[in-house]
């Protein structure tokens, strides 16, 4: 009697069919990080124009153009918080041809502060990041209510003597300058007020028009602090600022558990190949050794160009910290 051969497992055929389809789609992703980018780039920024992450993002996309050899656009999606932007770009293509422009807020702390969003951290992957720098406690020295001010300490005296009249702004609901003032009044003892802006040059404005009485600002207050339209009582950083030598830090006024160093970033949709990440890191870094570009930079932060895997791991590192504070002190929205 003749016996036919068996018929491989369906198993074995499943695992060899997902192998191949696998082997097919690594080298799809191979042939077309080779041939990237044949096409323009855009840059989703979901903050208005003049704001910090945009003015890094634009000396970002120009450096990228010149190095890519393709036109880089900066397109403004500004709202929510840079909500708007960031849920546009998650939907985004996993191309390269679509990238975003992030802070540390739209990562590290909104998915876990807001129980309903239109993104997620998993839906990006990181690039590089560009700036980073601390926060700036800010009064304004005309002010009748906190123009006196010398330091954080008297800050908090004045709040905790009037609960729930101060004012403090932020650059927007969920923001990190809204949420490190959250654990600076929790730390100091006090109750206030929030007043969240659309950005933080608006908060900025803000203290100066006497609207809020203070707001945890960006590098960006630095001129105003040395032009006396803005008094500078402490920052945020591990060291005091190198533009801002006397003013002392947070630990040093005595809040050393108000610690933020905020980064400015590129990070591209999840699925985005390696390669091709990759790729646009290695051309970003080399704007370090463009002494033009640094100089167009500093003003909003030391230029720091970490590697994916590296920004990845602080990522992870940052967002366990602020989920820890969150839960805490039960900053949670809606």
């Amino acid at each position: 009697m003749t016996r036919t051969r068996s018929s491989p497992p369906r198993r074995t055929l499943i695992a060899a069919l997902l192998a191949g389809a696998a082997a097919l789609s690594a080298g799809a992703a191979h042939a077309q990080a080779q041939g990237y980018p044949n096409r323009p780039i855009q840059i989703i920024v979901g903050f208005a124009a003049g704001s910090t992450t945009d003015i890094v993002t634009r000396v970002a996309a120009e450096h990228l153009r010149t190095k890519l050899g393709q036109p880089v656009v900066v397109v403004n999606k500004p709202g929510a918080n840079g909500v708007i932007g960031a849920t546009e770009a998650a939907r985004a293509a996993p191309d390269g041809y679509t990238l975003m422009a992030t802070n540390s807020s739209l990562i590290t702390v909104n998915p876990q502060l807001y129980k309903k969003l239109g993104y997620q951290q998993s839906d990006f992957a990181p690039v590089t990041t560009l700036t980073m720098a601390p926060l700036i406690l800010t009064v304004n020295p005309q002010s009748e209510r906190t123009g006196s001010f010398k330091s954080a300490a008297d800050l908090a005296a004045f709040a905790r003597a009037r609960p729930g009249e101060l004012k403090y702004g932020s650059a927007g609901p969920g923001n990190i300058t809204g949420l490190a003032f959250e654990v600076f009044s929790n730390k100091a003892g006090f109750k206030a007020l929030h007043v969240p802006y659309k950005g933080a040059v608006a908060a900025q404005q803000g203290v100066m028009a006497k609207e809020v009485d203070t707001f945890l600002d960006t590098p960006m207050a630095v001129p105003h602090v040395k032009a006396g339209r803005l008094t500078a009582l402490a920052v945020t950083g591990p060291t005091r600022w190198r533009d801002l030598p006397d003013v002392p830090t947070m630990k040093e006024a005595g809040f050393p558990e108000v610690e933020v160093t905020y980064w400015g970033a590129l990070m591209a949709p999840a699925k985005t190949p390696p390669e091709i990440i990759e790729k646009i890191y290695s051309a970003l870094s080399s704007l370090r050794d463009d002494p033009n570009l640094v100089r167009q930079l500093l003003p909003h932060g030391d230029v720091v160009m970490m590697p994916p895997k590296e920004f990845g791991e602080r990522i992870a590192k940052e967002t366990a910290v602020w989920g820890e504070i969150i839960r805490r002190e039960n900053l949670q929205l809606d």
